[in-house]
């Protein structure tokens, strides 16, 4: 499976929100966080990693916009 970015930037990214870990899905040219599970696009190998930008799963399963309110 082709990758979206280097294994080095990926280890360095984390997620805007609640910087946790992020895993690549290469089949949705996405970077999603491992715990809020909020998508962020990769365009041409370079992560848009914006709140404004990321998507959240909803219960069906298919993405929709996360917002950007944050819980503290």
């Amino acid at each position: 499976m082709a990758t979206l970015i280097s294994d080095k930037l990926l280890e360095i990214l984390a997620c805007p929100f609640d910087k946790k870990e992020l895993v690549e899905r290469a089949e949705l040219s996405k970077l999603e966080c491992s715990v809020c599970h909020r998508r962020y696009p990769v365009v041409d190998g370079i992560p848009v990693m914006l709140l404004e930008e990321a998507e959240l799963p909803n219960t069906n399963g298919e993405a929709k916009d996360a917002g950007i309110k944050r819980q503290d």
